[in-house]
């Protein structure tokens, strides 16, 4: 059986050791059992670790039948081999683990709320807990309370017991299992059954933050991250805030305000312009009927967008009957539409000629739209609808 140097030697991340057997899997790639390893297989929540034997690297690592294999692309050449860890990674996955247990021991302490799954993934980590919320202030306190144990530096333990042993340990969960139990504590704080790998102190967690919390059928997903994570977050956030504060010439204190202040005079302004927009279009519809006869409107618009077509069709339609057939260049996007008076079914007449101009579109009775990526595509579809319609 492979000598497990995850657990018995869990800073070695370089070692040689012999291939004690391999065989071809019928996906492809090799699977390889080692006389020693301390590549750790995927296992309660935590993602096996990477590396390479032999300068080849190791796509997967799994257990199976208390034998943990390690897949690769080719076979290494040689039966003695030198083998490597990623250590960040390995260190990622073990601060996390580490933090989840901590978090999970924090959450019932403060709320009472039992950790029911966890999830380490490369770009997002997480607990889910048995409460239906969770509200900032709680967050915050939960935070609060996990970085004190983290300063507070406890020591974090793992070892074996017996059933018999298991039974008698204030774990903050039962699983359900049989003969011995590896057993991760964090003094004072947690007692767990876990085969994951973990720091030996909580000082080496580093910061932990909460990131957010979502609903999750019916319970709470608390997000969070720690560690060299953590860094990257500030880091990055802290890079954020500066280049805002920098763009706008005021503090990161004040950034809430000037933001604010920003959407509500832009605001003011969208409202300003769409009155003018409206106006323009009352203008501009009461040319297009001095100008045009019958019962279709056809015009092409080189610079407005459709939005503001639709605007002007509007306009006209408010006292007249006729079929509008708008193009926008701008856009390269057609407008078909009227006020219920005809009975032209603007979606289906849309739909049926758009894919004949390599276009796609639709709409309803009364309204529909068709996008083009040509304009001559456009051009001659908005020729034909404004002649063979009505």
């Amino acid at each position: 059986m492979t000598e497990r140097l995850y657990y018995s030697s869990p800073r070695t991340f370089k070692w040689e050791t012999e291939i004690t057997s391999s065989f071809l899997k019928e996906n492809g790639g090799w699977a390889i059992t080692l006389k020693a390893t301390a590549f750790y297989p995927e296992g309660g929540g935590q993602p096996c670790d990477t590396g390479t034997i032999d300068g080849i690297t190791v796509l997967d690592v799994y257990e199976e039948n208390d034998e943990v294999y390690h897949v690769v692309a080719k076979r290494p050449e040689k039966s003695y081999v030198v083998c490597e860890v990623d250590q960040e990674r390995r260190l990622d996955h073990t601060q996390h683990h580490s933090a989840q247990h901590l978090l999970s021991a924090v959450c019932i302490e403060l709320f009472e709320a039992v950790t029911e799954s966890f999830h380490l993934g490369r770009d997002a980590v997480s607990i889910d807990l048995s409460i239906s919320s969770l509200s900032d202030q709680q967050m915050k306190e939960i935070e609060k309370k996990a970085n004190q144990y983290i300063q507070e530096n406890h020591e974090i333990k793992t070892y074996i017991v017996t059933e018999k042993q298991f039974r008698q340990l204030p774990l903050r969960k039962r699983p359900e299992i049989t003969g011995d139990i590896r057993i991760v504590e964090i003094a004072g704080i947690d007692v767990s059954a876990c085969c994951g790998t973990h720091v030996q102190l909580t000082g080496e967690i580093g910061l932990l933050k909460c990131l957010k919390t979502e609903k999750h059928r019916g319970k709470t997903r608390l997000y969070f991250i720690c560690g060299m994570r953590a860094l990257t977050d500030y880091q990055q956030q802290h890079h954020i805030l500066n280049t805002v504060a920098n763009h706008f010439s005021t503090s990161k204190e004040d950034l809430p305000n000037r933001i604010i202040k920003l959407v509500e005079d832009t605001k003011a302004l969208q409202r300003d312009l769409e009155n003018v927009t409206g106006e323009l279009a009352k203008l501009q519809a009461a040319q297009i009927i001095q100008q045009q006869t019958g019962l279709t409107i056809a015009k092409t618009f080189i610079d407005k967008p459709i939005k503001t077509c639709e605007i002007i069709a509007k306009e006209i339609l408010k006292e007249h009957h006729q079929l509008i057939v708008f193009s926008s260049l701008k856009d390269k996007k057609i407008l078909l539409m009227h006020n219920g008076k005809l009975e032209v079914h603007c979606g289906n007449v849309i739909k049926e000629y758009a894919r004949k101009w390599n276009g796609k579109g639709g709409g309803n009775q009364q309204k529909a739209q068709a996008i083009f990526q040509h304009e001559a595509d456009l051009q001659e579809m908005f020729q034909f609808l404004s002649k063979h319609l009505v």
